[in-house]
């Protein structure tokens, strides 16, 4: 096994923004130190560090996720992008090269990694997992019957050298059917799926992949029977490599590791729409031998009852941007909660774990906190995650994107990127048009 050259820092964050894969490739500037005309300032955040086990959460807040439309260009015509273009990732044209030759819907996509996130070639064998799905099935129903694939492709080939599709394989499934529902006590499912995680590797070719086990239930016309179940999980297998290709052995056996708890992380019975996924571990050299894992989740409030506060809102003394807290809670803002969780490992073998509180709260700006991932760089942390247009809570506005926060440790006081909005790197967007007029050419 080789370590690409890729090492761990802000350099090396690949997420994937449904089907569009984004790389973030420096560190983008933090808060404008004016304010635009019109539009309040970004609240002040300090980038402290707190220990990963302090009852502390840093907010993404109303204030600062308003940056956004801010830095839209108010003139930008219909079709025409209204983000600054440094934080705009190209358009994907419509005949972009399908990696699967069309067998498959492809979209989530995590590298393997070690416990350091070095990315990983395996026997001359470049590796990825991703979500997939049979091409019969329409695009948004996907996510209901998702599988894990893989890919490969033969390492150390020149960019420029290689094919349009990248010169990837699809290797298939890596879950043999059946596997993955066996962690389900009721097995009434309907669909069972898999959903995103991550996947690292040790010297010894072992693969610890973490993913999101989901059943859903029912009937047949579409409608629930009752919610569906997410669960973070484990499972492990080996992998094998050389010039031919790559196949798994293992991964015949899901240990379950976590269940949304109802104290930090929302449940079923408090949002039947729930978000408990994403899981993405990691090493903190600040906390020798012991292992993180980030996800994304939502705060723990009744859906019905839930509220923000000021400190959601974040407006700097003065300032109110035309909100009241009273206003926001009316608004329908509280159906969007999202947050990005902690925990921690409790043994060497990543088999059992322990929540901490959320490292990042969205009250009030947004429901999803997708894909999060911690980044380490010159001693500080990039906390990366995905959001989407659809799911800003009322007042906000911002494009489909990989947003971006820094701090002095886990848990900080985490700063949001660029002008203080938090966008690292967004869809081309038009936000002076509502969110269908997402464009492609």
């Amino acid at each position: 096994m080789n370590k690409q050259r890729t090492k761990r820092g802000i350099l090396a964050a690949v997420l994937s923004i449904g089907a569009l894969g984004a790389t973030l490739v420096s560190a983008p500037a933090v808060a404008a130190t004016e304010p635009v005309p019109g539009f309040p300032a970004p609240t002040e955040h300090t980038q402290k560090a707190y220990s990963p086990t302090d009852d502390f959460t840093s907010r993404w807040t109303r204030a600062d996720a308003k940056q956004l439309k801010a830095m839209s260009d108010p003139d930008a015509a219909s079709r025409e992008n209204s983000m600054p273009t440094e934080y705009t990732m190209p358009t994907v044209p419509q005949d972009f090269p399908d990696m699967s030759n069309e067998e498959v819907w492809v979209w989530d996509t995590w590298p393997l990694t070690d416990a350091d996130a070095n990315q990983y070639s395996v026997g001359g064998q470049e590796i990825i997992f991703s979500l997939v799905a049979d091409r019969d099935l329409g695009f948004d129903e996907r996510h209901q019957y998702a599988r894990i694939g893989y890919f490969y492709r033969p390492a150390g080939v020149p960019a420029d050298e290689r094919p349009k599709d990248g010169g990837w394989t699809y290797g298939g499934e890596v879950f043999d059917e059946g596997v993955t529902g066996k962690i389900f006590e009721d097995k009434s499912y309907s669909h069972q799926t898999q959903w995103s995680g991550s996947a690292r590797v040790d010297k010894n070719g072992e693969i610890k992949l973490f993913f999101t086990d989901v059943a859903f239930y029912r009937d047949k016309d579409g409608k629930d029977i009752k919610p569906y179940d997410p669960r973070i999980a484990l499972s492990v297998g080996h992998v094998h490599a050389n010039k031919k290709g790559v196949k798994f052995t293992g991964f015949d056996k899901v240990t379950e590791l976590l269940q949304a708890d109802g104290k930090y992380y929302q449940t079923a019975e408090q949002n039947s729409f729930f978000n408990f996924r994403d899981p993405f571990t990691f090493e903190d050299p600040a906390h020798p031998g012991e292992t993180f894992m980030v996800f994304e989740g939502n705060t723990a409030q009744k859906r019905d009852a839930a509220k923000c506060d000021a400190d959601d809102l974040g407006y700097n003394k003065g300032e109110t941007n035309g909100e009241t807290v009273a206003e926001v809670n009316k608004s329908g803002a509280t159906y969007q909660i999202g947050n990005v969780g902690l925990a921690r490992a409790k043994n060497k073998e990543l088999t059992e774990w322990e929540f901490l509180p959320p490292i990042l709260s969205a009250n009030c700006v947004t429901d999803q906190t997708e894909r999060p991932q911690i980044y380490m760089q010159d001693g500080k942390y990039y906390l990366f995650t995905i959001s989407h247009r659809s799911t800003f809570a009322a007042g906000i506005d911002g494009p489909e994107g990989v947003y971006g926060f820094v701090g002095n440790g886990i848990r900080s006081d985490y700063q949001p990127l660029n002008r203080g909005s938090g966008l690292a790197l967004g869809s081309p967007s038009n936000l002076n048009f509502a969110g269908s007029s997402e464009f492609r050419v």
